[in-house]
């Protein structure tokens, strides 16, 4: 029997970060137990728990939640006990009245959940005493401070990796999308063929926003990140060339749609057909060289000339009339990919 994907992520966390929870719990534990003799500390290993997070940003992120949500449900727990005394319905009224309270001051799903555990644990597990409300409150914000402290020392991670990954695979895909154009332009296609070229060059699309996803993710794991400095610049410049490389995406989508929507077998037999496929293949070149020198290739390729293509802008003489709105559109697309590629200055 497999087991669902609900429960059982795609691969495993790093093993680093297992461990700086395990560190954060087990330094959480000792010193709540050392503060605070007479309880189980439990308030404070949960804390660590859940603060220790990918990035320090998040950690602080989860840590503001977790305090939060914790005062709140010790003073809810606490009022409750003063106004209604200590019935076993009491813990069922805490909860109810935690969740309404978080609605009413439209606290995060997060935030709103821990108000109500926090509340529930106060009065199942102690005391709904204002001393031991106000110990639990002390325990969780050990937790905290050294959740945070635990992610921020140990490595914290720099997810530089999947971003330099990712963009790489998109300048490739893309480069090959313009070649395949091209070489389409040229030559008679079948109707099945036309619908593998817009097959490909959908794919472009999920590739740019995987690539959004994944930079933006690094500039997370930057952020209040002690090891920023060494990888600023670097997702610096893969965020200018995805930039760059978003517009030609929607060109180059838009080019090959065009070319499915107003194909007939004479398309290849316009004198500015093979003008504007010869200026793709020269946009598949600077597409590559930008991707390589930006150097986040994905794979080793073989070496693309340092000279830009796009040296100078297509001029062509006025097409057949059945394929003058095509040409005119290949031509506007064309324009907008020369003007990201090609610096005038």
């Amino acid at each position: 029997m497999r087991i669902p994907t609900a429960i059982r992520a795609s691969r495993r966390s790093p093993l680093l970060q297992v461990v700086k929870s395990i560190a954060a719990t087990i330094a959480a534990w000792v010193v709540a137990s050392w503060v605070f003799p007479t309880q189980l500390p439990v308030f404070a290993a949960i804390a660590a728990v859940l603060v220790v997070q990918p990035s320090v940003n998040q950690s602080l992120s989860k840590a503001l939640e977790r305090s939060v949500g914790v005062i709140a449900g010790v003073v809810i727990a606490v009022a409750l006990g003063l106004l209604l005394g200590s019935p076993s319905w009491i813990v069922l009224l805490a909860i109810v009245v935690a969740m309404l309270v978080a609605w009413l001051f439209r606290a995060t799903p997060g935030t709103g959940n821990q108000v109500a555990i926090s509340a529930m644990l106060v009065l199942a597990l102690g005391s709904s005493s204002p001393e031991y409300a106000f110990a639990r409150i002390g325990e969780t914000l050990i937790g905290v401070v050294i959740g945070i402290v635990v992610n921020a020392l140990i490595v914290p991670p720099v997810l530089t990796g999947p971003a330099r990954r990712d963009i790489g695979l998109l300048g490739s895909e893309l480069a090959a999308s313009l070649d395949r154009l091209a070489a389409a332009l040229a030559e008679p296609q079948t109707p099945q063929r036309l619908q593998e070229l817009m097959l490909e060059v959908r794919l472009l699309r999920p590739m740019r926003d995987a690539a959004e996803a994944s930079i933006a993710a690094g500039e997370e794991s930057l952020a209040l990140n002690p090891r920023r400095s060494a990888h600023r610049d670097q997702l610096r410049e893969m965020r200018a060339l995805l930039e760059k490389l978003s517009p030609i995406v929607i060109q180059t989508v838009g080019m090959t749609r065009a070319y499915i929507d107003h194909y007939d077998d004479s398309i290849g037999q316009e004198p500015a057909v093979a003008a504007i496929a010869e200026q793709l293949r020269r946009a598949g070149h600077d597409v590559r060289l930008a991707v390589q020198v930006a150097d986040v290739a994905p794979e080793p390729e073989a070496l693309t000339s340092a000279i830009p293509a796009l040296t100078a802008p297509l001029e062509v003489r006025p097409p057949a009339s059945a394929h003058w709105i095509l040409i005119g559109s290949l031509m506007e697309d064309l324009r907008r990919i020369r003007e990201e590629l090609v610096d005038e200055g």
